[in-house]
C-alpha cells in the first residue's frame, strides 16, 4: 500500500468514534431528496457517497464548477448504475438567490459546503470573501426558510472560533447566521459542525509536504511550536450525520479530536520517504495562529458532551425557544461541561505524541 495511504489511515485511526443511534442513517436519508451546496469538492463527494449507502430519493450537487461536475458524475458512473440515476448535477452558485431557491424547492435535507476556503488569498480579497462566505450563507438561509426546507446543515471550521482571519471571520459570522435565529417561528432546523484539517482533502497540509519532500524542496514550516487538529473523513462525515441526527436548532457540533504538532508530521513524513529535505522557518503568514482553538471559555460556558463530542447550544437559546420544544438527546444523555475540568478547547491540548503518529 502506498505510503501516504498508510500514513493517513494509521491517523485516522486515532480517532474514535461511537455515538447513540436513536435515529439511524437509514432513517435519515431513506426516500429524502438531498441538496449539497458545494458538492463537487472533497467533503461533498464524501457526502454523497455515504449517503448514497442509505437509498435516497435523490441527490443534487449544486456547484459552480462545470468541470468539477463533470468529473463528480463520471465518478459516480463507476459505482453502481443504480447510484448514477440518483445523482443531479446543477451548476449554481450561493451568491445567486434565485438559483437558490429554485434548487431548494421541494428539498429535505441541505448540506452548506460551498465557501472560499484559500486562507491566505482572502486576506487579500475580503469583498470576494463576504460575497460568498457571508453573503452566500444569507441566501441559503432565506430559500430555505421560503421553501420551508426541514433540516439544513452549515460546515465550519476551528478558524471560526476567535477568528484573526478573513476566513474565519467570515465562518463566524455565518455561523451565527444559523444559529441564532428565532426558532419559535421558523420551520427549518439549522446546525453547524466545526472541526480541524480534513486527513489528505485537497489543499491539506499531508499532501502538500509529501509533493514538497517528493521534489527534494525545503519544507516550509512556521514554527515549530505550530499545533493542529486533525479528523479523518468518515469521522467528518459522521459527525456531520450526528447533528442532524440530534440537532433540534440552532447548536454548533464539534468532535473531540486529536491534534498534532506540525514539526512532528514533517518528521514522520521525512522518515516514511527515507527523506533529508531542509525544514525552512517561514514565520507567520497574514492570518495565521499558533495553536487553532475548536471551543472557546465563552462557549465552553454553555456547552455540553455528549459522548464524543461537544454541543454549543445557541448563544440566544433562552429567547427563541418554541413552546413545545422537546428536550434534546444530548441534554438528557450528556452532561453540562465542568468549566474547573475544560475552560476550552486548543489544538496545543490534545496532542499526539511523535510515535502515535508514526
Amino acid at each position: 500500500m502506498h505510503k501516504k495511504i498508510v500514513l493517513i489511515l494509521s491517523l485516522a485511526s486515532l480517532i474514535t468514534t461511537k455515538s447513540y443511534n436513536f435515529k439511524t442513517n437509514n432513517e435519515l436519508f431513506e426516500h429524502k431528496t438531498i441538496l449539497i451546496l458545494g458538492g463537487t469538492g472533497y467533503l461533498g463527494r464524501a457526502i454523497t457517497a455515504e449517503v448514497l449507502k442509505y437509498n435516497p430519493r435523490k441527490i443534487i450537487i449544486f456547484s459552480r464548477d462545470e468541470v468539477k461536475h463533470f468529473n463528480v458524475i463520471k465518478f459516480f458512473e463507476r459505482q453502481t448504475n443504480k447510484q448514477t440515476n440518483k445523482v443531479e448535477s446543477i451548476i449554481g452558485d450561493i451568491r445567486d438567490y434565485n438559483a437558490l431557491l429554485q434548487a431548494t424547492r421541494a428539498v429535505d435535507i441541505v448540506f452548506h459546503v460551498a465557501a472560499f476556503k484559500r486562507m491566505d488569498t482572502l486576506e487579500c480579497n475580503v469583498h470576494e470573501a463576504i460575497k460568498t462566505n457571508i453573503m452566500g450563507s444569507i441566501n441559503v438561509f432565506n430559500a430555505c426558510v421560503t421553501n420551508n426546507v426541514p433540516k439544513m446543515l452549515f460546515i465550519s471550521t476551528d478558524k471560526a472560533c476567535l477568528p484573526i482571519n478573513t476566513y474565519g471571520a467570515c465562518k463566524f459570522i455565518s455561523e451565527k447566521i444559523f444559529t441564532n435565529y428565532d426558532r419559535s417561528k421558523i420551520k427549518t432546523k439549522f446546525m453547524a459542525t466545526r472541526f480541524g484539517n480534513i486527513l489528505d482533502s485537497t489543499g491539506s497540509v499531508i499532501p502538500i509536504f509529501i509533493d514538497t519532500i517528493k521534489n527534494n524542496e525545503d519544507i516550509p514550516l512556521t514554527d515549530d511550536q505550530m499545533t493542529r487538529f486533525i479528523i479523518g473523513k468518515a469521522e467528518a462525515v459522521e459527525l456531520i450525520f450526528d447533528a442532524l441526527r440530534y440537532g433540534s436548532g440552532g447548536e454548533i457540533f464539534i468532535k473531540k479530536l486529536p491534534a498534532m504538532k506540525i514539526i512532528d508530521l514533517i518528521d514522520v513524513l521525512k522518515s516514511k520517504f527515507q527523506a533529508n529535505n531542509k525544514i525552512k522557518l517561514i514565520g507567520l503568514r497574514p492570518g495565521e495562529k499558533f495553536h487553532e482553538v475548536l471551543i472557546n471559555e465563552s462557549e465552553m460556558a454553555r456547552a455540553y458532551e455528549f459522548d464524543n463530542i461537544f454541543v454549543i447550544p445557541s448563544s440566544v437559546e433562552n429567547i427563541y425557544v418554541g413552546e413545545n420544544q422537546e428536550i434534546p438527546a444530548y441534554i438528557k444523555k450528556g452532561r453540562h461541561v465542568n468549566l474547573n475540568e475544560t475552560y476550552h478547547y486548543s489544538s496545543d491540548q490534545a496532542l499526539l505524541s511523535k510515535e502515535c503518529l508514526s
